[in-house]
């Protein structure tokens, strides 16, 4: 089962649930994969702390002119949507920061003028700790277009077990990108009008690329009990409250995942877990059930 967990916004506690629930379940005995799709601010190293294994540099084609066959016909300026091109009568200027790598100011080109070259958007680094396989990207500073980057961290991630993606905070490609394929989306929102509004463009977003979604409502004794009214008239499953706990933000300040630490908190993110697999009529993470590749991988690896 692949679930990714989001948020609306910022700061609303998405990588504590995808982090803990990532603990939760590896603590069954079963081995989870952990991807951070937050490139531009990856963070869940900082709880996981795994042994890393491999880091390697990430390429995206980019478009690259070959001025001695160029006629500056502006065919390639014309296709591209992005407006990544700009032809002058002796100089054909390509802006990196706009390219999407869609190619077709290669393909569309008469003189073959164009050819694809790759060029460093960042690098992805994998890790392990215990049975907890971890992935993510690092865009390099500057870069615009995080999504290749994001496609290409998600390729790394094994087509079986519990998959556990973090992603990027709102509801922009971004985040359209991290959720694509998933069987099911998380939203971590908080009970507030400032949640509640963010809440409802997430699931807009989720709607339009249809993927069912659950709510998890964080720092749930604070704030109003708007977010759950409006789950219950739309019908949006409330798969857990969170109630603030200063020992919580406490552990979370040292970088410590709190179901590591507590057994009470390790069931909690276990029965959610549990209830998103309900939720998106998947089969839980009963022991064995379905993860032998995935197990035989990770083989005996340990703290």
């Amino acid at each position: 089962m692949k679930v990714c967990v989001a948020s609306g916004k910022g700061g609303t506690g998405k990588t504590t649930v995808a982090v803990n629930m990532a603990f939760a379940v590896s603590g069954l005995g079963e081995p989870v994969q952990l991807i951070d799709c937050d490139v531009e601010e990856p963070n869940a190293h900082l709880f996981v702390k795994p042994s890393w294994t491999v880091r390697r540099s990430a390429f995206t084609p980019a478009p690259q002119v070959d001025e001695s066959r160029c006629t500056n016909c502006d065919v390639c300026s014309e296709v591209c949507q992005f407006h990544a091109i700009l032809v002058s009568p002796n100089r054909v200027f390509i802006l990196d920061e706009l390219c999407h790598s869609c190619g077709a100011c290669v393909e569309m080109c008469p003189e073959k003028a164009l050819k694809e070259t790759p060029r460093q958007i960042g690098e992805i680094e994998e890790g392990i700790r215990s049975r907890i396989r971890f992935v993510h990207g690092r865009l390099t500073p500057g870069e615009a277009m995080s999504p290749p980057l994001i496609r290409q961290v998600k390729r790394l991630a094994w087509e079986e077990g519990a998959i556990i993606l973090d992603c990027p905070p709102g509801t922009s490609c971004p985040v359209v990108e991290s959720v694509k394929g998933c069987d099911f989306c998380v939203l971590v929102t908080e009970p507030t009008p400032f949640g509640l509004n963010d809440l409802e463009i997430a699931l807009d977003m989720l709607s339009q690329v249809r993927i069912p979604g659950g709510v998890v409502i964080n720092r749930c004794d604070l704030g109003t009990g708007e977010v759950s009214e409006y789950c219950r008239k739309a019908g949006i499953p409330v798969l857990m409250r969170m109630p603030y706990d200063e020992d919580l933000a406490r552990l979370y300040a040292r970088g410590i995942p709190v179901s590591t630490v507590s057994r009470e908190w390790e069931e909690c993110f276990r029965m959610l877990w549990d209830r998103v697999a309900s939720a998106a009529g998947k089969p839980s993470c009963e022991p064995g059930a379905g993860l032998s590749g995935a197990h035989n991988r990770l083989g005996q690896v340990t703290d």
